[in-house]
């Protein structure tokens, strides 16, 4: 498997065929429409600008996807970013989401993050499990924050302390 950074122009269509099913199939997302290439050609390019976006490919054939951005939009919070994974269903239970972690936070790491968040859709066990298992702690639930497929869904929040000491100022301020 190789992990490498997103093309914009060459890997937006593999990303949309990955991310379309979890759209329309399960409540993972709250997109309630799945967005096409050119929308993810421009996801990949917001995310690279200051984040990155990453690929995992098996055989030449894309089987997943992992990105950071911006967790919030005011200035105190650019230390900080929220990171998703996506795979295609064969994918799944190989190894493949915690690669593309591994190598994306340890870039967020080298660039300075110091606080990687991530919102979870619940239920979702094989989120909540690769989440843990890579030092993510929950750190609350919005209840009922999102109305999906006919019901009102929870999302609990995680976040993993990127950097050393995490009371220490960041570099550059």
């Amino acid at each position: 498997m190789l992990i490498r950074d997103a093309v914009a122009d060459s890997d937006a269509a593999a990303c949309a065929a990955i991310y379309a099913p979890y759209v329309t199939e399960t409540e993972v997302t709250f997109e309630t429409e799945p967005p096409d290439a050119a929308e993810f050609r421009h996801r990949i390019e917001e995310a690279q600008r200051r984040h990155a976006w990453l690929i995992a490919e098996n055989d030449g054939n894309t089987v997943g996807y992992a990105y950071a951005g911006p967790f919030k939009g005011r200035a105190a919070y650019r230390f900080s970013c929220e990171v998703s994974v996506y795979l295609d269903p064969a994918a799944r239970g190989r190894g493949v989401g915690r690669a593309l972690y591994d190598e994306l936070l340890a870039r967020l790491t080298t660039d300075g993050m110091r606080m990687a968040c991530a919102g979870i859709t619940l239920p979702n066990d094989a989120s909540l499990a690769l989440h843990r298992a890579l030092g993510f702690t929950e750190v609350g639930i919005y209840r009922r924050i999102g109305w999906k497929h006919g019901a009102w869904r929870d999302v609990a929040w995680f976040q993993k302390s990127l950097g050393g000491d995490p009371d220490a100022p960041p570099a550059g301020v």
